[in-house]
């Protein structure tokens, strides 16, 4: 088990928390809580080890377009950076969309 720490810079807010997929088989799951910080902190734990440079391409790439203040949390079962990429859009819409939870 392998635990990545990254830091972006933020300029917007996240209404609410958002929790999208399950730890299994080729995916993850991520947790996003909003933060008034003016960065975004993200903790990645995965059990695929040697990727910290793609990560970090990744996260690079959504926070670039998202520049969002948020604690976020992702747990990785060895998921594809094309559903990394998904399922950090996934929890974007979630927690823009506070309305969206309530229902």
């Amino acid at each position: 088990m392998e635990k990545l720490n990254f830091r972006f810079p933020a300029t917007q807010m996240l209404e609410s928390n958002a929790h999208v997929g399950v730890v299994g088989s080729g995916d993850l799951e991520i947790l996003m809580e909003p933060s008034d910080q003016g960065y975004a902190d993200v903790t990645v734990r995965t059990g695929t080890t040697g990727f910290n440079q793609i990560w970090e391409k990744v996260l690079e790439r959504f926070f670039s377009n998202h520049a969002i203040s948020a604690n976020i949390k992702i747990n990785d079962f060895g998921a594809t950076p094309g559903v990394v990429s998904l399922r950090l859009s996934q929890a974007l819409e979630v927690g823009r969309n506070a309305g969206y939870i309530k229902k």
